[in-house]
């Protein structure tokens, strides 16, 4: 079942809302929103998301290095890289959980960490390792965040359910979501990601714990909410995803953006499919060396 969504100029509106629930990495925080309407119109050819030299370093250690990237409405980038590239960095740069070194990041055109607010209407966010709180079953958490968000009880079911049933989830959801397998959490947290028809989805390593069937819905889904206009924003280690599911792949490495570009212009430039750029950009070229130092 696709989702019947307009490609068009997209409206979000919040209303009347007082608190909206941002759930990351299994801590509720409520983040207080102006009283009355808050509206955002998002154009569909510019950027949702601008990066724009931004950094994050811990004292001398650069966990990322002046990153710069954009995604429009409709696009599937996907940010590649081998484990501690930077790639959860950078995204929880973007939902304002880390505070950068230096450089800007901008989503509908508000600063990732100084319109935080106005930021997390637009955003729908799936973290890498989901945990929840104690004693809430998967439909309390949908019913809260759907409450929290502005939303009407029985929209929140209405849209809950159909994605319940495309994840193989809706037979759990009254169970306790602390007691959910590591791929079961995934899936609830792509449901209240993708709960409020947000206008971009930033999804870190979104199909790890998934089984190969929950992992081919997940893929289709994500293609129809890109079809939609939805920009989806994702990290992952995995080249067949990137290769199925996304319009275009940057590869990051030791924090760096090392190649960008859509699948065809990446192979016809480097005469190199995905695989073989990937391994080219991100190898150590000298591994032996810094084995034998790290030994000393």
């Amino acid at each position: 079942m696709g989702l019947n969504r307009p490609c068009t100029p997209a409206m979000f509106t919040v209303r009347n809302p007082e608190l909206c629930m941002h759930l990351m990495l299994g801590t509720l925080r409520l983040l207080t929103l102006p009283s009355g309407h808050i509206s955002v119109t998002i154009n569909q050819t510019n950027p949702i998301l601008q990066i724009t030299n931004l950094s994050k370093a811990y004292g001398a250690f650069d966990a990322l290095k002046s990153l710069n990237l954009s995604v429009i409405p409709g696009e599937v980038y996907a940010l590649l890289g081998p484990n501690g590239a930077g790639k959860t960095t950078a995204i929880k740069l973007l939902m304002g959980m880390l505070v950068p070194s230096s450089g800007q990041a901008n989503i509908g055109g508000y600063d990732c960490f100084t319109q935080r607010k106005e930021v997390m209407t637009l955003v729908g966010y799936q973290p890498d390792e989901p945990t929840f709180q104690d004693h809430l079953t998967g439909w309390d958490l949908i019913r809260f965040s759907g409450d929290l968000r502005g939303m009407r009880p029985q929209d929140t079911v209405d849209l809950a359910t159909p994605l319940a049933e495309r994840l193989d989830l809706y037979k759990d959801l009254n169970e306790y979501a602390t007691n959910y397998s590591k791929g079961m959490r995934k899936k609830l947290a792509a449901i209240l990601a993708m709960l409020h028809s947000p206008k971009i989805l930033l999804l870190d390593e979104p199909t790890n714990g998934l089984d190969p069937y929950a992992t081919r819905d997940f893929h289709e889904l994500i293609q129809e909410y890109a079809q939609a206009g939805t920009a989806v924003f994702l990290s992952t280690h995995l080249l067949d995803q990137a290769q199925r599911c996304c319009s275009r792949v940057g590869i990051i490495n030791k924090g760096v953006l090392a190649a960008e570009g859509d699948l065809e212009s990446l192979r016809s430039h480097a005469n190199q499919n995905l695989e073989e750029i990937f391994f080219s950009v991100t190898s150590d070229p000298h591994p032996h060396q810094e084995d034998s130092q790290s030994e000393e």
